[in-house]
């Protein structure tokens, strides 16, 4: 019995001197965990930043947008084509254009007549219509009665109306006999500038109305020149 009892007690001591070396189980910190996490999440946060910002291109490497030039094409003269070293500036001026293509009218932009001094020639062979000496237009003649239209105009250009010089019926009414003046003379020659009289036989036609008849001056060589020189007369009996 005191054999059992000693056993006993002696195994009591043993296992109370194992547990007294031993260490306590730790206690378990929430706070401490979260904390940890949170640090944890920020870390691969930040590798992730890291990672992207290394991926993308940096601000010096992206392409500048620099105008690039521009090919004007070959001039209808046949120039070479040009490049310049910008794109063209677009304008959005509404102002219209002042400058006119040739030919073209505006609307509502009257045309001045032409006056009755107007000339058409050149350098050498022009004149100029100065007045009617006889039969003004709107003369009232009897039916065929004999007259004679005459015409002051004036050599404009720089060449002498010499032999071979006409004064030629160009249109009109045939009905009036019209007939073409022809310089012959040395005395009847025009020089630069100088003023002549120059007139035509004509007849009235039988028949009442209105008859006219237009003739222009002519060089030796055929040109037609100078303003054209008219008759506008009335028949009634």
């Amino acid at each position: 019995m005191k054999i059992r009892l000693t056993i006993t007690a002696l195994l009591f001591v043993l296992l109370t001197a194992c547990n007294v070396g031993a260490t306590p189980a730790p206690t378990v910190d929430v706070n401490a965990i979260n904390t940890a996490a949170v640090a944890t999440a920020m870390a691969q946060l930040s590798v992730q930043f890291t990672q992207t910002a290394l991926a993308a291109p940096s601000a010096t490497s992206m392409p500048t947008n620099t105008a690039q030039p521009v090919t004007t094409l070959a001039t209808a003269n046949g120039t070479a084509p040009t490049t310049s070293g910008a794109l063209p500036t677009v304008s959005f001026n509404n102002t219209p254009n002042a400058t006119l293509l040739p030919g073209f009218t505006p609307l509502a932009s009257p045309v001045p007549p032409s006056g009755p001094t107007s000339s058409l020639g050149d350098e050498c062979n022009n004149n100029v219509y100065e007045g009617d000496v006889t039969i003004p237009d709107g003369t009232i003649m009897e039916p065929g009665e004999d007259f004679i239209k005459t015409w002051a105009i004036r050599n404009t250009g720089n060449c002498t109306w010499d032999e071979g010089y006409k004064l030629v019926f160009v249109g009109g009414n045939r009905d009036i006999d019209p007939v073409d003046y022809e310089i012959r003379r040395s005395s009847d020659f025009v020089e630069p500038g100088e003023g002549v009289n120059i007139g035509v036989p004509l007849t009235a036609p039988l028949a009442e109305g209105e008859y006219t008849g237009t003739w222009r001056m002519q060089s030796d060589s055929g040109y037609f020149f100078g303003t054209p020189l008219t008759v506008i007369f009335k028949v009634q009996d």
